[in-house]
């Protein structure tokens, strides 16, 4: 079955800076769509960033300009780049890779911007 583990999320300072990764492994159709998502307490799951196999992005409005998306399609591996963190940004981050009509999601990993 397919699974996706994240991992890079830490403790960081204002403006500082944070790599996340996920890695999918299982089964998976060359077309997808890859992405990111945050939840922090008492918010509903909200969208940060999501990048097609054909490699197409798409952002948050919040982020934009500060958090860029990529991925290896060869390693089934999404990544999320990080600048300029605020406090707002403090959430557990969530992989999520889409296939057809079908979500898989990774196990979160908390990243915190706090001095």
């Amino acid at each position: 079955q397919v699974q996706l583990v994240e991992s890079g999320g830490g403790l960081v300072q204002p403006g500082g800076s944070l790599r996340l990764s996920c890695a999918a492994s299982g089964i998976i159709r060359s077309i997808n769509t890859m992405g990111w998502y945050r939840q922090a307490p008492g918010k509903q799951r909200e969208l940060v960033a999501t990048i097609t196999s054909g490699r197409s992005t798409n952002y948050a409005d919040s982020v934009k300009g500060r958090f860029t998306i990529s991925r290896d399609n060869a390693k089934n591996t999404v990544y999320l780049q990080m600048n300029s963190l605020q406090p707002e940004d403090t959430a557990v981050y969530y992989c999520n890779l889409r296939i057809l009509m079908t979500n898989y999601w990774g196990q979160g990993t908390q990243v915190t911007v706090s001095s």
